[in-house]
C-alpha cells in the first residue's frame, strides 16, 4: 500500500513537473505585441505594476507627478502632485510648500500603498540640487521618499533620506523600506512600523538597483558605478560582496530566489549569477545601454530596455537567449511585467508609456 502511494505520489509530481515546463515553453514561444501607447502631461523615468490591478509611472521634476493606471485598461485613474508641506509630516525646519522629482516607485505588501523616491526637493532653504556626477562631499542637499495612499491617492507620509534617492523597494514582510541614495553612497533602511531610519549602510559610489527575497532575508543592491553587488543581511545588516562586474545598474531575482539577473549599462549586457554556486552563469547583450529590466512571473523571461538602441529586449532564462527586440521609442527607461494581464509596460522618457501583450 505504501508502495502504491508512493508510486502515485511521483506519477502527480511528474505531472506537475511537466506541466510547468509546458507553461515556461508557451511563454518563451509568445510574443512581444504592441497594445497600446499611453500619453499625456508625464516624462516617466520609470513605470512598475503592482500585479493586482494598478500601474503607477514617476515623471520627474518634468511633470511633478506620479500617475496611476488601471492596468487592464491602460487608462489613467489618478494624476497624484509631488507638492508637500513638509512641516505637516513633522519636519518643522522647512516652511511652505516643496515639490519633489519622482524617480522610481514600490508597492507595499499589502497593497495599500505607493512609495516614490524624489530625485531633489524643490523649495525654501533648499539651494543645492542634486546631480548625476557627485560624491558625499558635493554637499548636495538631502531628499525624501514618498509614500501615496492608494484610497485616497494623495502623499500620506515622507520620509527623509540621502541625496538623490534613486531606487526604493519594502522587503515582503512589510517590515523594512530601502532606499538607494545616488550621491550619498548609502542604502537608507527605514522602519515600516515606526516610519524612522534604523540603519544606513555604506555601499560605494552609485548604489542604485534593490532586489529583496521572498522570505525577506536578503537585500541585493547594484553598486552601479563599482563592479560588485552588496548582499545585506537584513537580520543583523552585515554584508557580503558578489563580484558581478562593472556597471551593474538594476536588478531582478528569480521566482524561486537561487538566481540574480542583472544589467550592466556600459556593456549592454544582461548578466545570471547563480546564488547558491555563487558565480557567474552567463551573460547576454541585449543592445546599447541596458537600462531596467523585470522578470515574467514564471521566472521564464526577462524583459530589458536598452536606452541608447531605442529597443525592448526579450530574454529567455534558461539559456539566456534573446528571443525577440522591438524598437519601442526614442530613450526607453523603464520596464514592468504585469502578471494580472501579462502585459509588459515601458516607460519613455520623452513621455508615453508603451502596453506589450505578450501572446
Amino acid at each position: 500500500m505504501r508502495r502504491t502511494t508512493l508510486s502515485l505520489v511521483s506519477a502527480l509530481l511528474l505531472l506537475l513537473s511537466s506541466h510547468s515546463l509546458q507553461a515556461q515553453a508557451l511563454n518563451s514561444d509568445q510574443k512581444l505585441i504592441l497594445e497600446k501607447t499611453v500619453s499625456g502631461s508625464i516624462s516617466p523615468k520609470s513605470v512598475l505594476a503592482s500585479d493586482s490591478g494598478l500601474i503607477s509611472a514617476h515623471n520627474m521634476m518634468y511633470r511633478h507627478s506620479v500617475t496611476i493606471y488601471d492596468a487592464n485598461k491602460a487608462e489613467l485613474i489618478a494624476t497624484v502632485p509631488d507638492s508637500v508641506v513638509l512641516s505637516d509630516f513633522g519636519f518643522k525646519k522647512f516652511s511652505g510648500s516643496y515639490k519633489g522629482a519622482p524617480v522610481e516607485g514600490a508597492f507595499s505588501p499589502d497593497g495599500k500603498y505607493l512609495y516614490f523616491t524624489n530625485y531633489a526637493m524643490y523649495g525654501k532653504g533648499l539651494t543645492k540640487e542634486g546631480h548625476d556626477t557627485c560624491s558625499p562631499a558635493s554637499g548636495y542637499d538631502t531628499s525624501f521618499l514618498s509614500r501615496i495612499n492608494l484610497e485616497s491617492k494623495k502623499i500620506d507620509a515622507m520620509y527623509q533620506v540621502g541625496s538623490v534617492p534613486k531606487v526604493v523597494a519594502v522587503s515582503p514582510d512589510n517590515k523594512f523600506i530601502l532606499v538607494s541614495n545616488w550621491c550619498s553612497y548609502t542604502v537608507t533602511v527605514i522602519s515600516v512600523e515606526s516610519g524612522k531610519t534604523v540603519k544606513s549602510i555604506k555601499i560605494g559610489r552609485y548604489p542604485r538597483g534593490i532586489a529583496i527575497t521572498q522570505e525577506s532575508k536578503y537585500a541585493y543592491i547594484a553598486e552601479m558605478g563599482g563592479s560588485h553587488i552588496h548582499r545585506i543581511d537584513l537580520t543583523d545588516f552585515s554584508k557580503v560582496l558578489i563580484p558581478i562586474g562593472s556597471n551593474p545598474r538594476a536588478i531582478v531575482l528569480s521566482p524561486d530566489g537561487s538566481k540574480l539577473y542583472v544589467t550592466m549599462n556600459i556593456s549592454g549586457k544582461v548578466q545570471a549569477w547563480d546564488l547558491i554556486k555563487n558565480k557567474t552563469i552567463k551573460s547576454v547583450k541585449t543592445g546599447e545601454a541596458a537600462r531596467s529590466l523585470d522578470i515574467s512571473s514564471d521566472g521564464s523571461a526577462l524583459f530589458v530596455v536598452n536606452f541608447k538602441s531605442d529597443t525592448l529586449s526579450k530574454v529567455r532564462t534558461s539559456d539566456m537567449k534573446v528571443l525577440q527586440t522591438v524598437k519601442v521609442c526614442n530613450e526607453p527607461i523603464g520596464v514592468t511585467y504585469d502578471s494580472s494581464t501579462n502585459r509588459t509596460w515601458v516607460a519613455c522618457y520623452g513621455g508615453s508609456l508603451k502596453v506589450f501583450a505578450n501572446k
